[in-house]
């Protein structure tokens, strides 16, 4: 084996529970608290998930503290305010409309900052797709790290950026509130396509 080649192994079934087939969206939420450490991990794990030219243009804002919850509250729609206001912590998903300019450090095997500029409909896709991506993977980085997760719509986009990203230049996708989830709030899990139902092999 090469020096700088990697066996990969499938992770064990334990593992996979843990990310995928026993995780669940919780809407409850246990009263114990998120260490900051737990979050910063997560975020790190999550960066390194694959995006288009490694243009990273995920930002996220992550609401603790009484008054962050009071700002967030206007913007959430009533069947998400009661569960969002209880939640350790909810993290506010969002892109920055302006990736691009950091594109010289982050991908300096070409000019890829010349594709962008000036080009709206590209940067408007790319950072909404890619900053959608890196969402997900930050939602199962919590998992992985012994979180659960709760994300969610339902909120006003355009409030949620006039109070936290005035600036204009980075705008809200999604939330994820983040704690230890409450078991006995849980819904019955909804049901799964088949392969079939979904998918071919060509």
């Amino acid at each position: 084996m090469a020096q700088n080649e990697i066996s990969q192994e499938a992770l064990s079934a334990e593992a996979l529970a843990q990310l995928f087939t026993e995780a669940r969206t919780h809407n409850g939420w246990a009263d114990r608290e998120v260490p900051d450490a737990l979050l910063q991990q997560a975020l790190r794990l999550a960066l390194f998930g694959p995006t288009s030219a490694n243009c990273l243009p995920a930002r996220f804002l992550f609401i603790r503290s009484a008054e962050a919850k009071a700002r967030l509250a206007p913007a959430l729609s009533p069947g998400n305010l009661e569960k969002t206001l209880a939640a350790p912590a909810t993290a506010i998903v969002a892109h920055d409309t302006q990736f691009y300019e950091h594109l010289p450090r982050l991908y300096p095997a070409t000019d890829a900052r010349a594709w962008f500029v000036g080009n709206a409909p590209l940067i408007e896709t790319t950072a909404f797709r890619n900053g959608t991506l890196q969402g997900a993977y930050f939602l199962l980085a919590l998992r992985a790290v012994g979180l659960d997760a709760g994300p969610m719509s339902g909120f006003d986009n355009a409030k949620v950026d006039a109070e936290f990203f005035p600036g204009g230049t980075v705008k809200s996708n999604f939330l994820i509130n983040i704690g230890y989830g409450d078991p006995a709030k849980l819904y019955p899990r909804g049901p799964r396509f088949a392969f079939e139902e979904v998918a071919s092999i060509l």
